[in-house]
């Protein structure tokens, strides 16, 4: 029992290794020419762009959630005033960036694990490099550069559609205005709450990429791995993210303290 929970621990590991030196190696070679500006603009907008209606109406739906579970909550001691700005930095500061990055796991993860497992499985790639095209960078570098860039401009939507659901709700139960609404929500909101918060989705975007890059790249037996693959890179993409966001919020709390 003992030997296999370390023979499972030792692989663990080595898996960590094997895609952190596949990002630390997209990284390096990201700076290096030729820069295949025109595949990441049309990555950018495979990732971004399309997983747009998607972020938005996640956004609008949390919002509006949120919302009505704030008020209920407020209510009791007479705060609504206050359901503004709690939903503003609620969802500023973890659930717009956080949400975020999971639903770009679930759509782009997917997505890039299929695709190029699919091209390593039916020798896409093998056919590449025989035709001098580098297919790391191609095809992994462009698509992690393109998650890295999207990522703060999803969070950035999924933000603005919260707190625009929030206020229909709001408007909907109490009537408020939406000045007064919008004056109330960034009251409190300072460049420091939605800065660090942001930014750090960067990190969300590099490891989307990296790891199903790293799965698409690694995939075997055939179309029954492209499969395995396509899953395993939504939940261990999700995973990494759930996991390197507690060190991250600890992160910008050190960096940026809140104040008393």
């Amino acid at each position: 029992m003992l030997v296999r929970l370390g023979d499972l621990i030792l692989s663990l590991l080595a898996w960590v290794g094997d895609v952190a030196l596949f990002g630390a190696r997209a990284l390096y070679d990201a700076f290096l020419p030729p820069y295949e500006l025109k595949e990441i603009w049309r990555q950018v907008f495979e990732i971004g762009w399309r997983s747009l209606p998607l972020i938005a109406l996640s956004g609008f739906a949390i919002g509006v959630v949120l919302s009505m579970h704030t008020r209920a909550s407020l209510e009791r001691f007479g705060a609504e005033a206050m359901i503004p700005a709690g939903l503003a930095i609620a969802l500023i500061r973890e659930t717009g960036p956080l949400t975020a990055g999971l639903l770009v796991s679930g759509r782009v993860g997917a997505g890039i694990g299929a695709e190029l497992g699919a091209m390593k499985v039916t020798e896409q790639i093998d056919a590449l490099e025989a035709v001098a095209v580098d297919s790391f960078k191609y095809l992994a570098v462009t698509r992690i550069l393109a998650c890295i860039i999207a990522m703060p401009l999803l969070t950035a939507v999924i933000d603005f559609c919260g707190i625009f659901g929030g206020y229909v709700a709001e408007s909907t139960i109490s009537g408020m205005s939406a000045q007064l609404y919008f004056h109330r929500a960034f009251s409190i909101v300072e460049f420091t709450d939605f800065l660090p918060a942001t930014l750090k989705t960067m990190v969300f975007g590099f490891i989307i990429g990296t790891v199903s890059s790293y799965l698409g790249f690694t995939t075997t037996q055939g179309t029954e791995g492209v499969g395995r693959t396509s899953t395993s890179s939504v939940v261990l993409s999700s995973i990494c993210i759930i996991l390197i966001n507690v060190v991250l919020v600890k992160l910008i709390f050190f960096v940026f303290p809140v104040k008393a």
